[in-house]
Parts: C-alpha cells; structure tokens; sequence
C-alpha cells in the first residue's frame, strides 16, 4: 500500500494495523550522537497510551517499545533507526458481528472502493493505532528541535464541544499546565485552563453514560524556532504541517495564524508589523520582529522566528455503542452497534500525536535547511 513515508531529509516509514501483532517505524535522516533510550520514548507514549484516565478507552496496552536498530551505548548512530510496539491487548471478537456492515463515519467502504478487501478488526491500517509509533518518531523529532535550537513543540485542547478554554498567550503554555493541575493532580483533558477542563470532563463523561461520542478543537504551539526553514512554493512548511496534521486520524480542519479569522478583516487590519528585535541582536545590528503574530509564524511558507501557532479539528469518535442505520457490503439495509473499547473524545489522547507530526516536520526541514547551507 502506497503513502506510508513521510518526510524528506527526516523520513519515517510506518507499518502495521489496530488487531495485527505490532506496529513499527523505520526513522533514515536522524544525526548521529543524540541521546536516546526506551523511558525516552514511554514519556509521549504515556501520554498516547489508551487507558490512561476513565474518559479515554480502557483498551489495556502497555505500549512499550522496542529499539530494533540505530543505537548503540543510548546514542543513535546515524542509520536507521527501527522502533517496534507490539500489541497485546485486541480483541478482534469485538468486531465478527459486523465484518460485511459498514460502520458510519469509518473507512470501512472506502477500504472495499480502493482494495476489494479490508481489515475489519478496529479498521486495520486506518486505525490511530498505528499513531504509537508516529509518537515515537516524534521524540526523536523533538530532541533534534531541542538540540539544534532549543525547539519546544506543546499541544493542548482548546474546545470539547461548545466548551472553549480562554488562553491569553499560547507560546507561554508549558507542558507542565498541560499535564498537570494546580493540585499536583493529572489535567486528563489536557487543558491548561482550569475552569474550562473541569467542565471539558463533565461533558464527556455525559455522553459516554448516553453511549455518544463528542468532537473538538486542539493547538499545538512550536516556540523557539529559527527564521528560514521552509519553501516558497510546493513544499511551504505551513503545507507540509497541514498535511502532517491531516495524516491523523478523525482531523477535520487545520488552520493557523489568525486563520479563518481573516476573512472578515482588511488588510491593514491582518498585516503584522515588521519591528526592530533588540532582545535578539544580528550581525551586530538588532535583529528583525514583528509587532503581532497573525501570521502564525510562518510568511511565504517559511518561518519568521515567531511561534508556530496551529489548530486542529477533531471529529466525535465514530464508533458508538447506539443502534445506527447502516448497510451491508451488497447494499442492504441494516442497523449497527459498535462493540469494543473507544474514546467517547478523541482530543485528549490526540495532543501527543499532533506534537509529533508538527516535530517531525520541524526537524524535518531543519535537517533540509542545513543540508543547503555551504559548509
């Protein structure tokens, strides 16, 4: 099946399906002597792991990953690098009663279309299953970002059905708000306004008793990210994220900046100011800012210095426990239920997959930039 890399200079491969025996990556482009170790690795996958709280599924999997090749002595050595995460805990049996329905909101007929043949288990290779070792990948990502530049990449949620946070400076977040409450307790949402996450929760935990499902809204904020990376036409960095976003399963809409916020606005209003930056100085002059960051951070599809700023729509989880109309594979009439283990909201277990594809294309084009800089 075509489309499993992505990625130029930093490359990631990915195989495997939801009720397979594992998932695995193969990582070409990472530079040589970074640090890197399994508890690394478990640190985002933690945070992905199914089970991890009452409103997320309570599919039990330890997510454990295994380094296959490209380390030796806790250091990458330049070639590739595999990590592989099993699964342990499908239960396939969940999905024998509906193998010719077609499950709303699913791949399940797209699959038919494209192949004549499909994983019915949890939705094989179109499962966020195969997000684990996207994860992984990201690590490495942000160690490059965090050694190259001091590259920081931090999501969040921002909205759980008409519930929206309020958050006045999206770069100052830390991933201590994110994960972790005033009280020392864990942000299970993963929302760093308070008020709103308690609320977040009551909602969810809502139309799980009513075996439904509810969407939402997430941003993902990269700080510290140097003016340059990126290409002005086919491979724009704010193209290559999107994409990157839009890769993930259940994501509706991406924007960034302002976003669709312009179109109601002039240009005089939309424009960002260029300003002297005398905190970062350049060759002896100060250094080049911009008085507001409408932009997102990005202009011409390349980096400007300023935080990359993104949102991310997430649709309702489709599988629900409720009796929907449906089809069968010939066309027939018929209702459904989806049995199995699922997130009544997929938002707070999206945050470390969307940090991670937002990484990989950062390092990514960090590793292109340098490649075409005389040396």
């Amino acid at each position: 099946m075509a489309g499993n890399s992505f990625g130029q200079a930093f490359r990631i491969t990915t195989a495997g399906e939801s009720h397979g025996p594992a998932n695995v990556v193969i990582i070409d482009g990472v530079p040589s002597g970074i640090a890197l170790s399994v508890e690394d690795l478990l640190v985002d996958l933690n945070r992905r792991r199914p089970g991890q709280s009452h409103i997320v599924t309570q599919r039990d999997e330890s997510d454990t990953p295994e380094i296959l090749s490209g380390l030796f002595e806790g250091r990458t050595t330049g070639t590739s690098l595999a990590i592989l995460i099993r699964n342990q805990d499908q239960r396939s049996k969940d999905y024998g009663n509906i193998k010719d329905l077609y499950r709303p909101g699913h791949a399940d007929f797209s699959f038919d279309a494209k192949y004549g043949f499909r994983d019915y288990r949890g939705g094989g290779r179109s499962s966020a299953r195969e997000t684990t070792v996207r994860v992984a990948a990201g690590v490495v990502a942000k160690k490059i970002l965090e050694q190259a530049f001091g590259g920081r990449v931090v999501g969040y949620v921002t909205q759980v059905g008409d519930i929206k946070a309020s958050i006045a400076d999206p770069a100052a977040i830390t991933l201590q708000q994110v994960e972790t409450l005033p009280s020392g307790e864990p942000n299970i949402v993963r929302c760093p306004d308070v008020t709103a996450a308690a609320k977040m929760i009551e909602l969810i935990e809502q139309v799980r008793k009513e075996g439904d499902s509810i969407g939402g809204a997430a941003e993902i904020v990269a700080t510290n990210i140097p003016a340059g990376l990126g290409e002005p036409v086919f491979d724009k960095i704010k193209a290559d994220l999107a994409k990157a976003l839009f890769s993930l399963p259940a994501v509706l809409g991406v924007e960034y900046g302002i976003g669709f916020g312009c179109v109601t606005m002039r240009g005089s209003e939309h424009n960002d100011h260029f300003v002297p930056d005398v905190a970062h100085p350049r060759d002896g002059h100060a250094g080049i800012t911009t008085d507001t960051n409408r932009h997102g951070g990005m202009l011409g599809g390349i980096t400007t210095g300023l935080p990359i700023i993104l949102r991310a729509a997430v649709k309702p989880t489709s599988s629900l426990p409720i009796e929907q109309p449906t089809v069968t594979s010939l066309g027939e009439p018929a209702t459904i239920k989806t049995k199995g283990r699922h997130d009544p909201c997929l938002l707070p277990r999206f945050i470390p997959m969307a940090e991670a594809m937002v990484a990989i294309v950062l390092a990514d084009h960090w590793l292109r930039w340098r490649g075409q800089q005389a040396r």
